[in-house]
């Protein structure tokens, strides 16, 4: 019998790949069969992630807001291993202000980053995944793509207007994607993190906030990326074909309800 939870054989396109939650989804996704492309604009990490997966790995030093990179990293997975079979949509940044307190260059930075740069790079892998799915080659499902959202696109935060404010809109891209590639066999889903051990939470785990942060958690603890990297391996895997336009929330309980 097939195992419908392995990446054997999966060509995925992560990025914001270099730490945190990127690096740890390229890794599983290679542990678990796959061959990762990655893409961040951290060097030094992209190099001791190339050194770690070998030629299981193709990394890219650039920026999701320019579109180019990921073209020219989508062509490399073509020449190399044939296509692209996924996207981990991850990289973002914090850029934390009060409301009244927020420069407008705080507010573009994470929009660019975390809302244009997701759109940019959708919109890209997507054109590769429908054009797959017009070939003879096509199946029922030519591609699967995670967006990463967030608990903060849902329920609001304070001091990070900005970022709440593009992960809702991350919340928008999948749902109208989901809906409009479903025709070409096209997955699209999204994951929405609560506190997830990075270094951009640091802030919110630090000595002046960690008890309220952990307090919130029924879990009683922060998530490690180990906890959240499996969940996200799932939907690009052969097991979750059916599941699309969902937003699933990994947060140890914050938002039950």
């Amino acid at each position: 019998m097939n195992n419908p939870f392995s990446m054997e054989g999966r060509r995925i396109l992560v990025t914001g790949a270099a730490q945190g939650i990127g690096r740890e989804v390229a890794r599983l996704s290679v542990q678990m069969g796959g061959k990762v492309a990655a893409i961040d604009l951290n060097g030094d990490g992209l190099k001791s992630l190339k050194e770690e997966l070998g030629d299981a790995a193709i990394v890219e030093v650039g920026s999701v807001t320019d579109q180019s990179v990921t073209d020219g990293v989508l062509a490399k997975m073509i020449s190399a291993w044939g296509g692209c079979d996924g996207l981990f949509n991850n990289a973002g940044i914090v850029r934390a202000a009060m409301i009244h307190k927020m420069e407008r260059q705080q507010w573009d930075d994470v929009i660019n980053v975390n809302l244009t740069g997701v759109y940019l790079t959708l919109q890209s892998v997507g054109k590769h995944m429908r054009e797959r799915a017009e070939s003879p080659e096509a199946g029922d499902c030519n591609g699967q793509i995670v967006n990463v959202s967030s608990i903060a696109g849902t329920a609001g935060t304070i001091g990070q207007i900005n970022y709440g404010a593009a992960k809702a809109g991350v919340l928008g891209i999948t749902m109208s994607a989901a809906k409009e590639w479903a025709r070409y066999g096209i997955n699209v889903n999204s994951v929405a993190f609560g506190t997830v051990e990075t270094p951009m939470t640091e802030v919110i785990r630090g000595p002046k906030f960690a008890a309220q942060t952990k307090a919130r958690i029924p879990l009683g603890r922060y998530a490690a990326t180990s906890d959240v990297a499996p969940t996200c391996c799932f939907l690009m895997c052969p097991g979750s074909t059916y599941i699309t336009g969902k937003n699933v929330t990994i947060d140890g309980g914050i938002t039950a309800m």
